[in-house]
């Protein structure tokens, strides 16, 4: 039994490298794809994953496919497209280290990814199934996507899903928050940024916000907010974490390390124990998933950032000792 299968785009993070000797930006390749980003700090922590999706059977997909590899990610259902080119994402930092990305996936290979090219049977062998509303942005990748959630979900497994709004990969607001919150449908655990909690909601009020995505289906909601902390809502309670203060150098991944460490905490959960979870547990899950998310953001990155287990627990150790 697989802890956590994530379905969805793996791509290269192209990151600010400094300049060359004529003045002219550099940059570094990094495996990057926020289901992948997700699986890597879960298979850091020891879980056991699986990864679904499409790269091209080019130089950055074959890098890929040997990253999540040698991060001990089942590639069984990673498919290798001869017609198709690997995506790529150029990152661009400001001096706080938040980011902005440059696309070039027009007919690339994550979003070429056909419903009957998934493993079904392995979509039956999880906990859990995580996915995002970047492979929600075109089709065939759109159904495919939806449609694993629904095998898995219809299999047992718990549905963890990140709207993770790029502007960029969408026509407008209206077409994205359309398809987002269709995925809702299936979701049973979603975590938002404050930014997408007002997208999808149009309420600048957590508890309100929180309140109506509940109301779609899931059964638990994780609002993150950067360096102000985290928060969780679930129909029985709710909880925050004011989070941690480190000196940031990128923020690319630090969501997807929340989630990869949250599912970790949860994996040997039901839905039903996840939804009796009371307050004070939940505040202990967030200042573990923060932890992971701070770690993340001190180094350039997503994959190649990702913590282990040691190390958020002497992060977690020493901010709660004041160190």
């Amino acid at each position: 039994m697989l802890d956590v299968i994530a379905v969805g785009e793996l791509l290269i993070d192209f990151l600010p490298a400094g300049t060359n000797e004529n003045g002219l930006p550099l940059f570094s390749s990094n495996p990057g794809g926020a289901p992948a980003n997700v699986l890597a700090m879960l298979s850091k922590l020891g879980a056991k994953t699986a990864f679904i999706g499409k790269v091209g059977k080019d130089g950055f997909g074959q890098f890929l496919k040997a990253t999540l590899d040698n991060a001990g990610i089942d590639t069984t259902n990673l498919l290798m497209s001869s017609k198709e080119m690997t995506t790529l994402a150029f990152v661009h930092l400001d001096k706080k280290g938040d980011r902005s990305f440059s696309f070039y996936r027009k007919h690339c290979a994550d979003v070429s990814l056909d419903v009957g090219e998934i493993n079904k049977d392995l979509l039956k062998t999880c906990r859990f199934l995580h996915f995002g509303a970047v492979s929600l942005t075109d089709e065939p990748s759109r159904t495919a996507t939806l449609e694993a959630a629904r095998i898995a979900k219809e299999a047992g497994a718990i549905i963890s899903y990140d709207p993770n709004y790029r502007p960029a990969l969408w026509s407008d607001e209206q077409e994205a928050c359309k398809y987002m919150l269709k995925a809702m449908e299936y979701a049973d655990l979603v975590k938002v940024s404050e930014d997408e909690l007002f997208l999808l909601t149009q309420s600048r009020d957590f508890f309100q916000g929180a309140g109506k995505l509940l109301g779609l289906g899931p059964s638990v909601i994780f609002v993150t907010c950067g360096e102000k902390g985290s928060y969780v809502f679930t129909k029985a309670c709710h909880a925050c974490h004011g989070g941690y203060n480190v000196k940031t150098v990128d923020t690319t991944g630090a969501g997807d390390a929340f989630v990869g460490a949250m599912l970790w905490q949860l994996k040997d959960m039901s839905l039903e124990e996840i939804s009796k979870t009371c307050s004070q547990q939940w505040e202990n899950f967030l200042a573990f998933s923060n932890a992971a998310g701070a770690i993340v953001t001190t180094k350039k990155g997503a994959i190649p950032a990702m913590p282990d287990l040691g190390t958020i627990d002497t992060f977690v150790r020493e901010a709660s000792n004041g160190k």
